[in-house]
């Protein structure tokens, strides 16, 4: 949330330079009412939706935040595999359909080989 607030903070920054006020008549979202950290969580809150090609709920990786290991296996539960987008540790720069099915192409795989 933290996180959010600042880049909240850091977008009006941006937007309040000189090269934009031809642009901007005023804020619209999340307007001058939310100033506080307070008030921008409570607009966030309210408001903020996921994109439409959510990924990185259940990241792949080696950390300890990872979800799941670099096989798609569920950490510390055994036989269970998430296999789709939620795999991706961050948003690729396309559509998420084609790395979907790479994602589920290379688990067939490592299924197969693990049988």
């Amino acid at each position: 949330m933290k996180m959010t607030i600042e880049g909240c903070k850091l977008m009006r920054d941006i937007m309040q330079q000189s090269a934009f006020s031809p642009y901007i008549r005023r804020e619209h979202m999340p307007g001058h009412e939310a100033q506080s950290d307070k008030e921008l969580e409570d607009y966030i809150r309210r408001f903020a939706r996921t994109c439409y090609h959510p990924v990185g709920t259940c990241k792949m990786g080696v950390d300890a935040l990872s979800v799941v290991d670099t096989q798609l296996r569920v950490r510390g539960i055994e036989g269970l595999r998430v296999v789709d987008s939620s795999v991706m540790p961050s948003l690729v720069s396309s559509n998420t359909n084609a790395p979907t099915i790479m994602i589920a192409e290379k688990a067939s795989d490592l299924i197969i080989a693990s049988h």
